[in-house]
């Protein structure tokens, strides 16, 4: 009998010692307990746990907060970040002082650590963790649990949790602010801190130290107004399903957001490199995933473009000037343009008060940093603008609050700092002179005498003269105009769209709407009533390109229904006004990714493949199987747009002809289309041919495997073509150095070779020695054995263009088109 009873106690000691050891789950910290290493507090609804912990390869030991219920631990508050604990300091515990309720981690000799000052003193205080992440202390005794003395809310770290009150307590002064991880593994105070901004107009903001790096602009009643974000792209902060807003009153302003019950685990963080990001908890996935969080990109760098200057990321040149301001100091805009814009002409505002000046509206645009600046809740736009032209220091004005149609006014003064376009951004109305806006008469600044009114009197006598027969004039000129339109909207086959409806799409032509510029005129982006987004490109009374180009893309691409070929959706006719409408691609051309050094890295060797493939297939389409047979004549990188999943697809048919029967080529005068990508026999002596489309293919190729142009290509001598480069190296066996080096891990040795060897057939020098694009495809796709390629045209490059075979003939004219959609900036 005594074994056994020996061994009961044994087990019992057992018991306690791994108690001891492994720690406990206690509900609240009073007088009577503590937290000690190996101990948690658990919320009451099991969401949140408290402890000590050790980040991963950390000598230090903290006491924190984090997710109990998911099984990667994810700290959200850290109570001694800056104090922290050796791993040895085991004794160290977690406790309510004698101080009346003063929360403090304590070491073996009594000293404090780490210590929380609380609002006011009380008997029976206790410190507990709620269900929200909330670690609070209160007076037990207190009817009002909610009464707290001291909340971590008031104190975070780097997540702002759902419930969180996020600004300022205006009466005691106390900030809400947000501090960064000094690293990942480093809970220390980091470098950077998000706060919101009180001055002017409440905004968010991240600072670097004392230096702002990121304002998310002023709130608008439904979110800060840099955060809006295109649903088909990860950019950006999205809108948060719950509750949320900004509150402001005469004793607190700050942000806060609830959830909706069924969206999970939801928080928002500043991460050690002063990054905004939202993360989410895929339970299925049992990770966190995130968006890109704010900055997204170069345009979220604070006053990146200066004052007065707007950044777009789609565009070459990131930074523009709004309409009618210059660069400061005739500095060209670059993406550093930070010295930023002046006024072309200066404002009318007079001491009185009195103003002849106007306003110009930009759409899609993030609001200006508004620290100078001044709104009222109440007011509507029509009473903002006038008081903006009563104040000779304002610059700008707009809606203060989006919601339920808009209200309120905000004003800006000095200059607009941090602006940049953004997806489906709020309209901001510029001041500017009134000489400078179009339709927009400036007013005299004298009153006028007996003789000036004698002299309205007769203008206006003879003005209506004018008028009258200019008016029958333009009757006649308009119903011959209606006539001759009407007669060319029945002769194109395709859908017209108004004036108004295409108006209306790109927000009346708006410069924030703007992609870019080419020969043919200038291409917006738009949206239709429906929602569906387009590209309309618009002829310019101005443009090298006219009515032949217009009716000859039209007539070419009308009926060409293929998935590698731009989709033309309609057409707009309207007086002198024409335009064509097309299918949106968001991820621009292809030259805008494979000659950029960072975004040519998004396009591995699958992806390329992918795209050479696809444009041989298109080409295969209008050389063989569409209805006529297509010459495009214009191929080169910028006239391959990209879909959402990077598929190519051929654009810009103005210089497209269309062949009869089984004719397979034709000769012109004028020769047109982009240096580089011309082939021999159509420079020297203007015959063009299905061939001629082959050249340009076997250019394109060479520039998608090397991710270099061919007309601006350069070697040691100056003087060599990218087909002739390739061509030297396939002749030593070295055609592997053509590789992009951003490629270089992810390549399949043989089907890059095949690829370049393909190219090098198709911009031999003789057109008869080039394969058609049937046989290219299939040389693609197919391991077929491949011929020796011959040698290259502009083998020799700049220097002798030709080789001498055919540097003799007649020389046809030559009319090179470089700016057809080159330009073009899809936003994605």
């Amino acid at each position: 009998m005594e074994t056994p009873l020996l061994l009961l106690l044994l087990s019992a000691f057992l018991l306690s010692i791994s108690n001891i050891c492994l720690g406990k789950d206690i509900d609240l910290i009073s007088r009577t307990q503590f937290l000690k290493d190996g101990d948690t507090i658990i919320s009451k609804g099991g969401k949140f746990e408290m402890g000590f912990f050790s980040p991963t390869n950390s000598p230090n030991r903290y006491v924190g907060i984090w997710y109990k219920q998911i099984p990667v631990q994810t700290v959200v508050w850290v109570a001694n970040r800056d104090a922290p604990l050796a791993k040895t300091s085991s004794s160290t515990v977690l406790k309510i002082t004698k101080l009346g309720g003063q929360l403090a981690l304590v070491g073996d000799k009594g000293q404090a650590v780490w210590s929380v000052k609380t609002s006011r003193s009380v008997q029976n205080p206790v410190a507990e963790l709620l269900d929200s992440g909330n670690l609070v202390v209160r007076d037990a005794e207190d009817e009002k649990p909610e009464n707290f003395i001291w909340q971590s809310f008031d104190h975070p770290t780097d997540h702002w949790l759902p419930g969180m009150k996020f600004g300022w307590n205006i009466e005691t002064g106390h900030e809400v602010f947000f501090t960064a991880w000094k690293g990942e593994n480093d809970p220390a105070s980091g470098q950077y801190t998000m706060h919101l901004d009180p001055t002017g107009y409440p905004q968010l903001i991240i600072n670097n130290g004392t230096t702002e790096v990121l304002s998310l602009g002023p709130w608008n009643g439904l979110r800060f107004s840099a955060t809006s974000v295109d649903p088909s792209s990860s950019r950006g902060i999205p809108r948060i399903n719950g509750p949320h807003g900004v509150v402001i009153n005469k004793k607190e302003v700050y942000a806060w957001y609830n959830l909706s019950n069924d969206l999970g685990l939801f928080r928002f963080v500043v991460t050690s490199n002063g990054i905004l990001k939202l993360w989410v908890w895929e339970d299925e996935m049992k990770q966190w995933v995130s968006n890109r969080g704010q900055p997204s990109d170069t345009c979220g760098t604070y006053g990146l473009c200066g004052g007065n200057g707007v950044c777009n990321i789609y565009e070459f040149r990131i930074c523009v000037c709004l309409d009618t301001f210059l660069p400061n100091n005739n500095a060209i805009a670059t993406e550093s343009m930070s010295q930023g814009c002046h006024r072309r002409k200066p404002l009318s505002c007079h001491n009185n008060g009195s103003s002849s000046d106007g306003f110009l509206k930009y759409s899609d645009i993030k609001l200006p940093d508004s620290k100078h600046s001044w709104y009222n809740e109440s007011m509507s736009l029509q009473e903002c603008e006038q008081v903006c032209l009563r104040n000779c220091s304002c610059m700008a004005y707009s809606t203060l609050n989006i919601t339920n149609g808009g209200s309120g006014c905000l004003i800006w003064y000095d200059d607009l700092v941090d602006m940049r376009t953004v997806y489906n951004g709020q309209d901001l109305y510029i001041r500017l002179a009134s000489s400078e806006i179009p339709g927009l008469t400036p007013e005299p600044h004298h009153s006028s005498s007996l003789g000036r009114k004698a002299k309205i009197l007769v203008l206006c006598l003879s003005m209506l003269v004018v008028i009258v027969l200019a008016g029958v004039s333009l009757f006649l000129y308009f119903c011959k105009s209606k006539r001759k339109e009407q007669k060319l909207k029945q002769e194109l086959e395709l859908p017209v769209f108004d004036w108004s409806t295409i108006s209306r799409a790109t927000n009346n032509f708006s410069v924030m709407n703007k992609l870019g510029q080419g020969g043919f005129g200038t291409v917006y982006k738009g949206a239709l009533d429906g929602g569906e987004e387009i590209a309309v490109k618009r002829l310019s009374k101005n443009s090298t390109q006219g009515l032949e180009e217009f009716m000859n893309e039209v007539i070419c691409i009308a009926k060409l229904q293929h998935r590698n070929l731009v989709k033309l959706l309609g057409c707009c006719i309207s007086g002198e006004e024409k335009m064509l409408i097309y299918e949106y691609m968001p991820n621009k051309s292809l030259d805008f990714f494979i000659f950029d050094q960072t975004r040519k890295m998004l396009l591995d060797w699958l992806k390329r493949f992918n795209i050479i493939n696809g444009i041989a297939r298109g080409l295969l389409y209008l050389h063989q199987d569409s209805r006529l047979r297509i010459i495009h004549r214009d191929l080169k990188s910028s006239n391959v747009l990209l879909d959402i999943d990077l598929n190519p697809k051929i654009s810009d048919f103005g210089l497209a002809r269309s062949l009869a029967g089984n004719a397979t080529g034709d000769n012109t005068k004028r020769v047109a289309g982009t240096h580089g990508y011309i082939s021999p026999e159509y420079a020297t002596h203007g015959i063009f041919s299905v061939k001629s489309d082959v050249f340009s293919f076997g250019v394109l190729v060479l520039e998608i495997v090397s991710g270099k142009r061919n007309n601006e290509f350069s070697n040691e001598d100056q003087y060599e073509t990218l087909p002739g480069h390739a061509w030297k190296l396939y002749k030593e066996g070295e055609s592997l150095k053509l590789i992009d080096e951003h490629i270089s891990d992810s390549y399949d040795v043989a089907q890059v070779l095949r690829s370049i060897h393909i190219s090098l057939l198709c911009v031999q020098q003789f057109s008869e020695d080039r394969p058609n694009m049937s046989s290219v495809v299939q040389m693609l796709v197919n391991d077929v054995v491949l011929p020796q390629p011959k040698e290259p045209g502009f083998f020799v490059g700049r220097r002798a263009v030709f080789n001498s075979e055919s540097s003799s003939g007649k020389h046809a004219t030559s009319s090179l088109n470089e700016v057809t959609m080159s330009s073009l900036d899809y936003p994605r």
